[in-house]
């Protein structure tokens, strides 16, 4: 039997977020709709709501008798439902239809919205629905506060929504061109199943120890914010600036201010040649020059002004000075320009309120400073450099950690499935995928075992996106470099660094990369260009698979991966010097979809199912690995099934994707007390 499935629970606000899982204790289930997509007939059982409860629990044995007669289960982003249901008690093991998920694989790539209303609109489906219940949300009611007849209302809307959503969706299924799609469709929804219990197994976190790194890197942020701020003061005088601001950092680097913010975002789409850029840049920002402060003779420093009234005596609310702009003193320029007077090279370069001050563009200044010796601009770039990621830590990794770990000491790792274009796994509460690599940030030791004396082992893919271009492309000069064990990496430092910018072979990884997803050496440094340059000559069978794939593009308007996953490009036309527009994402979604939208899933389901009998469990997967919890007696046993899959991944690719990999895929694993700590061991 076939039945539509959708639930309606409770929420809470912790610092401004809204968290509706079933693991906070305040959490509860309200109601669950089925309806059964043969008859048409539903049922809508309310459990836990302050006009109806079911104390009997005979509404929890309706449910459960529902899910052992069902043969499939149709939901509008599964994860949330079956984690729902699993979390509450109740059992179902059957296959699952996610309508949100099969959506995001029929738009191929192309960003539109998944929610169930979206969606429904997009299909033309006369839903009979008020949404109600966001007015009750926004008076501070919660879910089961609700008059109990608007809401089972608004549950009886949702499953006819995604009733017909699943019916016009089969439709689009049965036609000859969404061939290739099925099998995509069919492990997509099994790695939702599979990381809805990575979900509910959750991480245990030391909160002892998230609280040291916390401090540590707090007092890291206000020691470099202090030496900034001496830098600026030279650089710039007595002008004020907010170093945490990226458009006033901005002024420090280039030593220009954007004069109309929205002509400038404008203004760059229409450059096209290096000489209009810098007639653009020229014509459109003013240059800075050091300024000395001098009391303002209105307001004698007191950055306010006030009207007097006829009796004599000042109004209430002031005026600000317009002569310093309530600051309580004048600036006057200098002869002497103020910043370090940087030239940006192109668009690339280009922000919405100036210049861009990203990773990217500090690390390419770093560069140029070094090689002219510049040890002022040297200091500040990469102080400021570490000042973003330092904050970047705190705000997206200590202060989220902190925010969604649940009062057990468990943070439980959301991933989803259908937001990036290529199907690589996108985190969120917080975003665990953005996690720094390496020993570059402390915060991954918080993360230890559930038990005493258990372990956290990454198993990690080694070279995957490179080995998947070589596959891909059939490149033979990639393939013999990875059979003979070939360091890739360390080649790519050798070659910027003898390019007369020292690199590391960690710093050489993202360059080594970077060609495979479509980057060039355009707005990079010269050493670094010189790489890019010279990976189409190393690399000519690559070359030829990424202009193959343009031409595909333009053909079709499309590009079907070997998995059978699809890549729309609708507006894709030739340029003038012949390549299609587009051509970045062309050439990166391929090799990424594959890699870690095809693969990696694939090889995350095989994992949990050996896992299956184990107390240790999967507890996170970033990118090309996986994160396990293992259990002290369960060592060994684990990392011979890691090994095993090692020996399997050929074979599971093949039965899963009818393709013959001539290229080895290779897990590497590494295991210590904590997520931090870890040594190699395969």
């Amino acid at each position: 039997m076939e039945i539509v499935l959708d639930v309606e629970n409770t929420t809470i606000k912790r610092n401004g977020k809204v968290i509706l899982d079933p693991f906070e204790p305040t959490n509860f289930l309200v109601q669950v709709g089925m309806m059964a997509v043969k008859s048409g007939s539903e049922c809508i059982v309310t459990l836990d709501h302050v006009e109806q409860k079911d104390t009997s629990g005979a509404g929890r044995r309706e449910i459960q008798k529902v899910l052992d007669m069902t043969t499939l289960l149709i939901m509008h982003n599964a994860q949330h439902d079956l984690m729902w249901l699993w979390e509450c008690g109740f059992k179902y093991d059957g296959a699952i239809y996610d309508t949100m998920l099969s959506e995001y694989i029929l738009l191929r790539g192309q960003k539109e919205p998944l929610s169930l209303d979206a969606c429904a609109q997009r299909y033309e489906l006369d839903v009979q629905k008020q949404d109600t219940l966001k007015k009750y949300f926004k008076e501070g009611y919660n879910t089961n506060e609700i008059p109990l007849n608007e809401l089972s209302f608004y549950l009886r809307a949702d499953l006819g929504a995604t009733m017909g959503l699943y019916l016009k969706q089969e439709e689009r299924y049965a036609d000859p061109s969404c061939e290739s799609l099925h099998t995509i469709r069919a492990i997509t929804f099994n790695t939702c199943r599979t990381l809805t219990r990575l979900y509910m197994s959750g991480v245990k976190v030391d909160l002892t120890a998230l609280q040291q790194v916390r401090k540590e890197f707090e007092e890291e942020k206000a020691d470099i914010e202090h030496r900034l701020h001496k830098q600026v003061r030279q650089l710039m005088g007595d002008t004020p600036i907010n170093i945490n601001s990226p458009e006033q950092a901005s002024q420090v680097l280039f030593s220009s201010r954007v004069n109309n913010k929205k002509e400038w975002a404008e203004l760059f789409d229409f450059v096209k040649t290096p000489q209009e850029f810098r007639d653009a840049v020229k014509s459109n920002s003013t240059r800075l020059f050091k300024t000395k402060a001098f009391t303002c003779p209105t307001c004698k420093g007191e950055a306010k002004t006030f009207k007097l009234k006829k009796d004599g005596t000042k109004f209430a609310r002031p005026n600000k000075c317009k002569d310093c702009a309530a600051r309580g003193y004048q600036l006057k320029k200098t002869n002497e320009m103020a910043g370090l007077g940087f030239s940006a090279p192109s668009k690339k370069w280009v922000s919405a309120n100036g210049f861009s001050t990203g990773k990217d563009n500090l690390d390419a200044l770093i560069a140029t400073s070094k090689n002219r010796r510049m040890d002022t601009a040297v200091n500040f770039l990469s102080d400021l450099k570490r000042l973003s990621a330092v904050s970047s830590y705190l705000s997206s990794f200590v202060d989220g950690i902190s925010t969604y770990t649940k009062p057990n000491g468990f943070l439980h790792v959301g991933l989803t499935q259908h937001i990036t274009a290529t199907g690589r796994f996108s985190g969120r509460n917080p975003n665990m995928q953005n996690m720094p690599r390496g020993n570059t940030f402390p915060v991954k030791k918080v993360f230890v075992s559930r038990w005493e004396g258990g372990h956290i082992c990454e198993a990690d893919f080694a070279q995957l996106e490179f080995r998947t271009a070589a596959f891909l492309a059939q490149d033979e000069v990639a393939i013999a470099e990875i059979l003979s064990g070939f360091d890739v990496h360390s080649y790519t430092a050798k070659v910027i660094s003898d390019a007369g910018q020292p690199t590391t072979r960690q710093e050489g990884k993202a360059h080594t990369f970077a060609p495979l997803f479509g980057a060039t050496g355009y707005g990079r440094s010269k050493a670094e260009a010189s790489y890019y340059e010279h990976f189409n000559d190393k690399y000519p069978g690559i070359a030829a698979w990424h202009k193959k794939l343009g031409n595909e593009a333009i053909r079709l308007n499309k590009i079907t991966n070997v998995s059978g996953r699809q890549y729309a490009f609708p507006d894709v036309v030739r340029r003038d010097n012949g390549m299609p527009t587009h051509f970045t994402m062309i050439k990166n979604y391929p090799v990424q979809g594959f890699a870690t939208g095809d693969v990696v899933p694939l090889v995350l389901i095989e994992l949990e199912a050996r896992l299956n009998k184990l107390q240790s469990c999967i507890v996170n997967t970033v990118h090309d690995s996986m994160v396990i919890d293992i259990h002290p007696k369960e060592k060994e046993y684990v990392l011979s099934i890691i090994q095993s899959l090692n020996e399997d991944l050929d074979k599971l690719i093949e039965e899963a994707y009818d393709i013959k990999m001539n290229v080895p895929l290779l897990l590497e694993a590494k295991i210590g007390p904590n997520w931090l700590d870890t040594k190699d061991v395969i």
